[in-house]
């Protein structure tokens, strides 16, 4: 089985072409190959796939198998996936996810693809609830980005121990079906800090539908513009929420870090 190891600011997944052949129990195949120790390494798996609405379809696991309606900078690597090898010769895509189709617009560099724009679609802000994890009170805003999403903003954010408390967040009974949680530190109304813990996954370096939750948020606390740099473990990702369309933008970049073979 050929893969291809992927990142967006360091949020990696192993990718398969899935266009003409689909592996069997992909959750399962998910659980090995996102093994840092034991497998290829990742925060998990990444299928290709043909798509009836779209120019192809994105199915994406967790470490824990589970599957995700949608992954940002997952998103961006698909774009460059099948740009880069010759699986279309399009820079503006539409990709099927669970959370809908997504457009995609590719800058190309030498015959490469570097850097992705997402239209991620309208996002949907959800109640505001406070919490309590680990003997303290958190207040969150609910957002859907096509996933669940609960953002806590926070005075600093470098010492946060995620470790300890992030599966107290994601299991919490306030989110029945899980939750990816953004802890936010604006640093002014265009520059906002956030590290996440990400459902099934736990923290990550990036995340891209998290990043857009986050400005969401963050414009509606009255904290942020509604361009903004998002500022994360893994770089920086530019986060526009356009009041026109109600649509929210994300741009960065996309990198192919290695290329083998997975023995069955």
């Amino acid at each position: 089985m050929r893969f291809t190891k992927m990142q967006g600011l360091g949020n990696d997944y192993v990718y398969l072409d899935c266009t003409k052949e689909m592996p069997q129990d992909l959750p399962a195949l998910a659980v090995k190959v996102a093994d840092r120790h034991f497998g290829i390494g990742s925060d998990g798996l990444i299928c290709i796939c043909p798509s009836q609405t779209g120019d192809f379809r994105m199915q994406m696991f967790n470490t824990d198998g589970s599957e995700g309606e949608m992954c940002g900078n997952g998103i961006r690597c698909v774009g460059k996936f099948v740009y880069d090898k010759g699986l279309t010769s399009k820079t503006d895509l539409t990709i099927e996810t669970r959370a809908g189709l997504k457009k995609l617009k590719l800058q190309v560099e030498d015959g490469k693809v570097f850097q992705v724009t997402v239209d991620m679609g309208v996002p949907v802000p959800g109640e505001t609830v406070t919490i309590q994890v680990d003997g303290d009170d958190y207040e969150l805003q609910k957002v859907s980005m096509g996933n669940p999403h609960a953002v806590t903003f926070m005075k600093e954010i470098e010492g946060l121990d995620l470790q300890r408390k992030g599966p107290g967040f994601e299991y919490h009974p306030a989110f029945p079906e899980r939750v990816n949680t953004e802890f936010v530190q604006v640093v002014d109304a265009t520059h906002l800090k956030m590290r996440v813990w990400e459902r099934g996954s736990g923290e990550t370096l990036a995340c891209g539908t998290g990043s857009c939750a986050t400005l969401v948020a963050a414009v509606l606390a009255g904290k942020a513009e509604r361009k903004a740099t998002i500022h994360l473990l893994g770089g920086d990702l530019q986060v526009y929420w356009d009041e026109t369309d109600g649509h929210i933008y994300m741009t960065g970049p996309a990198v192919t870090v290695f290329e083998g073979e997975w023995p069955r």
